[in-house]
């Protein structure tokens, strides 16, 4: 009986151990397919404004901004940096709502520029194929095809050193 028990803990703490590397992990997956994350050695604002630099020599446009690290700068809080950059342009635009009205609530697409805690960041954005894919419609994988190679072509020239 001693010895059953015994082995009861030792099983239940086996699992404890095996399962708490991913309990301070749990926060930091995204819950999506696709996702393409890549580290930088460039600083916060040097990956935010080379990813600015890489989306207009990729002829796609910054549609809009949002960094909750700036807007909390300007309040006098300091949280690491992070940005995301809406990115999309227009004759893509068109050809998405001919083949899908619903598909629109998708533009912009996204990526997201993080600092790290050792001071360098990362960027992370999800593939355009993944982000369509739901509607199961031909045009659309086209389209999101071109946009997967310009998306990762955008990607590598901002992280590029």
């Amino acid at each position: 009986m001693l010895l059953l028990r015994i082995s009861a803990r030792i099983s239940g703490l086996l699992a404890i151990l095996v399962l708490l590397p991913l309990s301070g992990h749990a926060d930091q997956g995204f819950p999506y397919d696709g996702v393409q994350v890549i580290n930088s050695q460039k600083n916060f604002k040097a990956l935010f404004n080379d990813l600015d630099a890489a989306v207009r020599k990729h002829r796609m446009g910054v549609v809009g901004r949002a960094s909750a690290s700036m807007g909390a700068a300007r309040r006098g809080i300091e949280i690491p940096g992070n940005a995301v950059f809406g990115v999309f342009r227009n004759d893509f635009a068109v050809r998405m709502l001919r083949a899908s009205v619903p598909a629109g609530i998708e533009a912009p697409l996204r990526f997201y520029v993080t600092q790290n805690a050792d001071g360098t960041s990362r960027l992370s954005y999800r593939r355009p194929s993944d982000v369509f894919k739901p509607y199961g419609n031909v045009e659309l994988d086209a389209m999101a095809a071109e946009l997967d190679d310009i998306f990762s072509k955008i990607a590598n020239d901002a992280v590029a050193n």
